[in-house]
């Protein structure tokens, strides 16, 4: 039976709640954006900057964590921005995900799968987009058959990926260092280093830890273990980023890993051989599927959360009570994403438009969310919070002041694709005001 008065139950132990929660955030990101950052920064600031980003972010996961254990629902962020901030602010953070968060990245890695299996099997335009719609309806109907499945699903495909990872930190430190650079290299160009871009494409390899608040309602180890699951997975993140940062830094050296635009494969290439490239393409295909399958469960129960509220949307707000999962969202998401992946193909988008178009208003929505954790704290009772923020107000206070930094830098330092996001928001401010006369 599917009718909106069913909801999530709590099922997911610790272990594979963190691993969920790991693959939330970790992807082959890290590969793509290590050389923006080398390129942005001098080199004993390389891995500083890593180590950083991934303590700020941890700051930033804990104040969602005192929201995800006082409030826990399967909607996360978009629960904790609409009890503070209103119903009408909620619904533009469940648009804006739905049409420019999670739809367009599943759309973006679904085509990048497709890329990846073109370099084995040529493939034409056609059959290229074809290919990514597969994958995208594979993954849609595996979330559809039980809730079960679709982390089972997850947590296998983490633990490959941080096996592939792992490999490749091996292939770093196995492969020789690059001959030392000349005593006098030639001057940077003018503009060069951007401190702001180097952070923008940091925080984009630790993005998603906002969405790990989704788990709160399907977690059966009591509302602390939202905590143990936050911390544990970013604390595994920081180890996993800085340990392959540093070793395409001691394999490929930072003249050349700035230039490389798959330092991953050069590098197990350098220390392999032939097939240590194919073994970063296997990586890079498992951390693909991995990560749309994520953003599907992620957006789901967002758009779930949402459609119980709008009564536009009413049906797609069934929470299966056998299955486990909402069906009508998951086919929503995912037929979205389809149309999204079909326009990418004629558009041909690449990494970086994406990068553009959801940055400014992912570090919108993580700004209001650091000003939500204050407000919730002070409109409710402190025995509502079995897990208090350390040093509040300090940490969201903080992260929200880097969340508007990180806003300013992308629409200032990004391309036009940035207005693009703020474009889509609009048409959402005006879909809310349509749907609430419904």
């Amino acid at each position: 039976m599917d009718t909106p008065a069913c909801a999530p139950r709590p099922h997911l132990g610790l272990a594979p709640a963190t691993l969920v929660a790991l693959g939330m955030i970790m992807s082959t990101d890290s590969l793509k954006t290590a050389p923006t950052v080398a390129m942005n920064v001098a080199p004993s600031h390389f891995l500083w900057l890593w180590v950083a980003g991934g303590l700020a972010s941890l700051v930033g996961a804990l104040s969602y964590v005192e929201m995800a254990c006082a409030f826990p629902d399967a909607g996360g962020e978009y629960s904790f921005l609409t009890r503070a901030w209103g119903a009408r602010l909620g619904a533009l953070y469940a648009w804006s995900r739905f049409a420019v968060m999670h739809t367009g990245w599943i759309a973006l890695m679904a085509h990048l799968l497709a890329d990846y299996a073109g370099s084995v099997v040529p493939m034409g335009p056609v059959v290229h987009t074809l290919f990514a719609l597969a994958v995208v309806a594979v993954l849609t109907g595996i979330n559809c058959i039980h809730v079960r499945l679709g982390f089972l699903t997850q947590a296998l495909l983490v633990a490959l990926v941080a096996l592939g990872f792992a490999a490749v930190i091996v292939a770093g430190f196995v492969a020789a260092p690059p001959p030392a650079p000349p005593p006098a290299p030639p001057p940077a160009p003018p503009g060069h280093p951007h401190l702001g871009v180097a952070l923008i494409y940091v925080f984009l390899a630790y993005g998603g830890w906002s969405d790990m608040a989704t788990l709160s309602a399907e977690l059966r180890a009591g509302r602390r273990g939202m905590a143990l699951v936050t911390v544990g997975a970013i604390m595994l993140l920081i180890v996993l980023y800085v340990a392959l940062n540093a070793a395409m830094a001691h394999g490929l050296g930072m003249a050349a890993l700035a230039q490389s635009s798959a330092p991953g494969a050069d590098v197990a290439r350098a220390a392999f051989g032939a097939p240590g490239a194919w073994l970063v393409v296997a990586v890079v295909t498992v951390s693909a599927v991995a990560s749309i399958n994520s953003t599907l469960i992620v957006g789901a129960r967002v758009t779930w959360a949402a459609a119980r509220a709008i009564p536009a949307l009413r049906p797609i707000a069934g929470w299966h009570a056998t299955r486990g999962t909402p069906i009508g969202a998951v086919l929503a998401v995912g037929g979205f994403s389809a149309l999204l992946t079909v326009l990418a193909g004629l558009a041909g988008n690449g990494f970086g438009a994406m990068v553009d178009y959801m940055t400014p208003v992912y570090w919108l929505f993580i700004a209001l969310g650091m000003g939500a954790a204050i407000r919730l704290r002070r409109g409710h009772d402190a025995s509502a919070f079995p897990v208090r923020t350390p040093l509040f107000p300090l940490f969201p206070l903080a992260f929200g002041g880097l969340a508007l930094a990180m806003l300013w830098s992308s629409l200032t330092e990004l391309g036009p694709g940035a207005l693009a996001g703020a474009a889509v928001m609009v048409i959402g401010m005006a879909l809310e005001r349509i749907a609430a006369r419904w």
